[in-house]
């Protein structure tokens, strides 16, 4: 006896393979066997519809992809340019958030940054070297000089940041923090219009440094609830 089929129900055929994904597979296993760097300008779109034989919009569909993952970004009238490395066996983790609330999107991304950035300012603690420690010691000095010359020192900021997750020595934990504070930073320079945001966690950076210096994991992660305790007090207050 034959099953009468669900008028519901349909079998859907095989979608075709999908070319913006072959696309996006052929342009990385290119970007990698050109050794192309961060910097490096790409082919032109008319090279990349030629070589890859396929029309206009899905080229450009394929950079909007690597765009929103943050490897690649198009200059007006130059071209597009490498961000970062990509090779087929790179894994990109995207992150989103609504930037129309502000003070919703901070604290949201406080709240994940506490628990990755105390691990990792631990991890440096223990992992770090002396050559770590010199390169920490250079950003939290050029941050010092910044901040008392201007009051605020936002690059400098990211830079002490940024050497000690290197000092971690995993990649993950810079990759991870990194693409939060640039996704704010694509967008304001100072949250709330506040140049003095998170001004009172300035002492806590070179108790910090202390901290990872002495390889002391337990100090480390009380200074960096410190620092962030002020951004979330700031947050709150400014936000009113």
């Amino acid at each position: 006896m034959t099953a009468r089929m669900d008028a519901r129900a349909a079998i859907m055929p095989l979608p075709p393979m999908d070319r913006a994904r072959q696309v996006t597979e052929a342009l990385a296993a290119y970007i990698g066997q050109a050794n192309l760097k961060a910097g490096d300008r790409l082919p032109a779109e008319r090279e990349l519809m030629s070589a890859l034989a396929v029309g206009r919009s899905t080229i450009r569909e394929v950079i909007r992809h690597f765009q929103a993952l943050g490897v690649m970004e198009t200059r007006k009238g130059s071209g597009t340019y490498l961000l970062k490395p990509v090779t087929t066996a790179t894994i990109h983790m995207p992150l989103s958030f609504d930037a129309v609330h502000l003070r919703d999107a901070l604290l949201q991304t406080l709240e994940v940054r506490r628990g990755i950035e105390c691990e990792a300012n631990m991890v440096a603690a223990r992992r770090r070297t002396a050559g770590d420690l010199v390169v920490i010691e250079e950003k939290l000095d050029a941050m010092e000089r910044v901040h008392l010359a201007k009051g605020t020192s936002g690059p400098e900021d990211l830079a002490f940041h940024l050497a000690i997750y290197e000092a971690t020595h995993n990649p993950l934990f810079r990759q991870l923090l990194e693409q939060m504070r640039e996704a704010f930073e694509r967008f304001w320079d100072e949250p709330f219009d506040r140049p003095d945001f998170a001004r009172r966690s300035f002492p806590f950076h070179r108790t910090l440094f202390n901290a990872i210096a002495a390889q002391d994991t337990e100090a480390a992660r009380r200074e960096t609830l410190k620092i962030l305790d002020v951004v979330e007090e700031d947050i709150k207050e400014m936000s009113q």
